[in-house]
């Protein structure tokens, strides 16, 4: 079973930002808003259309506003990819 690990979601995000320095998105960022990391709701739905096509998932883009922080972002793409499985 496929799980979305805090590696893919910084790796997903840096591409969907347009950011490439691997300084970004270091330490503790879990419970960190996307917002005060520097990401816009923009960019989050290019982050889940990303983790859609990589995961071979569907995920309603009403989502978005309901995953604030990437703890709460991995526990609810990683639950909707078991109950996929």
């Amino acid at each position: 079973m496929p799980e979305l690990t805090l590696a893919d979601l910084t790796r997903i995000l840096r591409a969907a930002g347009g950011e490439d320095d691997p300084e970004t998105l270091q330490g503790d960022i879990l419970d960190v808003p996307f917002t005060d990391l520097g990401y816009d709701s923009l960019a989050m739905l290019e982050t889940v259309s990303r983790i859609e096509r990589e995961f071979d998932l569907s995920l309603p883009d009403d989502l978005v506003p309901e995953m604030p922080t990437p703890r709460i972002a991995l526990d609810t793409i990683n639950s909707r990819l078991r109950a996929a499985a």
